[in-house]
């Protein structure tokens, strides 16, 4: 994807079997559909890439990872159609990042919104600073965690998922967030998790490609009906998009913003 430094971008690059995948929108790395889709494509195509042994994803800036779905987006949606092919995106991120055989480590330097914690869910490894709080806050503007769900819940289990998810305004921090499985360190600095990530990094690009594919097929064991279930979840959120409840509380969300 062209970089658009106004209006976000998606990058890669890579460097001795190290492939960085990067993402950025000024909106707090919010993610619009344009940028769902190239994050989905540049996985897809790293994943097929011999020179690539190992991934890590990214985003730019240095405040929040991810604030999740993109709010301009989320009011545009005017029928059921274009709600499913919003949703859909984030499905497609996830079973890219699923399905291909390279190992995916997730570098989180702040704070995780809605999309932005199924993002950290999904990455095999997640390297995290502290201060980089999560929250799913999907209910709170009427709709729900549906589509980055089993990706979350895989992670850091059914009561942990529900706890995110019925409490919807309630951060809980990065050390909460490691001890349910959602980041596998947390640094105090951003140095020191760079450094871990570096280090990481080129310690699994050294590694046989063939035993950390092998590897990945074993810790994604079950989650072969995803093409179809994520989807199906989509639509749910899709629809949801829709109520006269979501379409106001992200008015009144951008109108603060």
């Amino acid at each position: 994807m062209i970089p658009d430094f106004d209006n976000g971008y998606v990058t890669s690059e890579t460097h001795q079997g190290i492939t960085t995948i990067e993402f950025f929108h000024p909106q707090g790395n919010s993610l619009p559909r344009r940028l769902l889709d190239g994050l989905a494509h540049e996985i897809h195509a790293c994943g097929g890439d011999a020179a690539t042994r190992v991934i890590v994803l990214r985003s730019g800036g240095e405040k929040a990872f991810c604030a999740g779905a993109s709010f301009s987006e989320l009011s545009a949606i005017t029928d059921a159609q274009k709600g499913f092919q919003f949703f859909s995106g984030f499905a497609h991120v996830i079973n890219a990042i699923r399905s291909i055989s390279k190992l995916v480590i997730a570098r989180v330097h702040g704070r995780c919104v809605g999309g932005g914690v199924g993002l950290a869910a999904a990455a095999d490894y997640a390297i995290a600073v502290d201060g980089a709080d999560v929250r799913l806050s999907e209910l709170a503007i009427g709709i729900g965690p549906f589509v980055i769900g089993p990706a979350v819940e895989r992670k850091i289990g059914a009561s942990a998922f529900a706890q995110l998810a019925i409490d919807a305004t309630m951060w809980r921090n990065s050390d909460w967030a490691k001890k349910k499985g959602l980041f596998a360190e947390v640094h105090p600095t951003v140095e020191g998790m760079d450094e871990s990530i570096s280090r990481l990094a080129n310690q699994l690009a050294q590694s046989n490609p063939e035993a950390m594919a092998e590897m990945k097929k074993m810790f994604w064991s079950g989650t072969e009906h995803w093409n179809e279930l994520l989807p199906q979840r989509a639509e749910i959120s899709g629809w949801l998009a829709l109520s006269r409840f979501t379409q106001e509380a992200i008015s009144k969300l951008r109108v603060k913003a």
